[in-house]
């Protein structure tokens, strides 16, 4: 919410007065920055105007109401997208946009059966925060795995009077690795009627978490009784401090820190097995089938995948302070290759150099439309308890919990 009300400003001012016609696209989104970056384009052009609508879930929406011109949001690939838009396979080619210029898995993501549905805007990936100095004793200069956390956490450890005074990491300290891990393991969440998975990678990632807390942190309660003790201030106060030796943190929270923080502050990016998942709110540009502003969707597609156009919208969003509270383009990382890898810099020196090969992003299965909600009222809460128990006994399964929630939800 924090965002919506730094950009409310911007969507107000975006809200224009129609010209009549085709020259008036109305763009709905999750992003609330969109408006920003409608009001820019249409300062700098005078032949279209588009107008931005703030909606917390369009992929729902589409369904319900009438049709926008233009969708930027998550959540937009499921198994009605081919229903819903239109192929954007006319917008590339000839003076037009490439498609070389975009991260190639992400782009191939927006695809079904072959046809260009979606166009991906921005993305983030998962990393380990740790105190500067630290980072002679890491491997890699880019990297990390969960064995050499698990390593260095362990020799961090101190226990003082049977309690520990110092903790390296737990995953249970964050939501969204829990999550990661489990994907990494291959649970391999998916759409369906709401949701299938892969029950024993599942399984694997929740003995690989509880195997952690027995083997690393001794058990349970202890990890407990330290996050209840200290865990009142935010994690990268507690690395700064030296508290703890890791904290979790997305690319989209990275580098929001404050100059302060950063200053004290390294990083690596989560990888296993060569692969650095891309966090599950990929953002996606579609255009509905029932699409009336053509001319001007296309003009403002065009414009937008641009890389000087980034660049410039980048140095509006820092003149507007818009930078202060979201990351990069659209809250992420840009899908444009140039952008992130060249571009970027200017306006976050810490990723000089830093960007990983592409070729090691993993994105997600296609997820339900509803997905959020169904990962935080079922998916979660059985993993938290899972983790936290030595056996499944007396645990209510993660298939009758989501059978339940759906009856109560039809």
């Amino acid at each position: 919410m924090h965002i919506f009300k730094a950009c409310c400003a911007f969507l107000l001012a975006a809200v224009l007065i129609s010209c009549g016609g085709n020259r008036t696209a109305q763009i709905w989104t999750d992003r609330p920055e969109m408006a920003l970056y409608g009001e820019y384009f249409n300062s700098v052009q005078n032949q279209y105007k588009v107008n931005v609508k703030f909606v917390e879930f369009p992929a729902v929406e589409l369904g319900k109401q009438d049709r926008p011109d233009i969708v930027v949001s998550s959540w937009l690939k499921n198994g009605s997208t081919g229903s819903h838009f239109k192929s954007l396979d006319n917008l590339f080619g000839g003076k037009k946009l490439s498609r070389g210029i975009f991260y190639q898995r992400l782009l191939a993501a927006g695809r079904v059966d072959r046809t260009q549905y979606l166009l991906p805007v921005s993305f983030n990936i998962p990393a380990l925060i740790f105190s500067k100095g630290r980072e002679q004793s890491l491997s890699s200069q880019f990297t990390i795995d969960f064995d050499e956390v698990k390593r260095l956490s362990k020799n961090y450890n101190v226990l003082s009077g049977g309690v520990y005074t110092r903790m390296g990491f737990s995953p249970l300290w964050n939501d969204n690795l829990l999550v990661t891990i489990a994907v990494l393991s291959g649970a391999a969440f998916r759409e369906a009627n709401p949701l299938v998975w892969d029950s024993s990678a599942l399984e694997k990632a929740l003995v690989f978490i509880n195997n952690w807390t027995r083997e690393i942190n001794t058990n349970n309660q202890a990890e407990e009784d330290f996050t209840f003790k200290y865990f009142f201030e935010p994690p990268e106060r507690l690395v700064q401090s030296g508290r703890i030796l890791f904290s979790y943190m997305e690319s989209s929270d990275l580098f929001l820190l404050s100059e302060e923080s950063k200053s004290h502050l390294d990083f690596r990016w989560i990888i296993d097995q060569n692969r650095i998942p891309v966090t599950e709110d990929l953002v996606y540009l579609g255009i509905p089938k029932r699409a009336k502003a053509a001319r001007t969707s296309d003009a403002f597609i065009r414009w937008f995948f641009k890389p000087e156009t980034q660049r410039l919208i980048l140095e509006y969003s820092r003149a507007n302070r818009v930078n202060e509270s979201i990351f990069g383009i659209c809250g992420g990382f840009s899908s444009l290759s140039p952008v992130s890898e060249q571009i970027y810099p200017l306006f976050y020196p810490e990723l000089l150099g830093r960007m990983p090969p592409s070729e090691h992003f993993s994105i997600l299965n296609v997820l339900p439309a509803n997905w959020l909600v169904i990962k935080e009222r079922v998916v979660l809460p059985y993993i938290r308890q899972r983790a936290r128990a030595e056996k499944a006994d007396g645990i209510y399964p993660l298939e009758r919990r989501l059978s339940d929630w759906v009856k109560m939800n039809r």
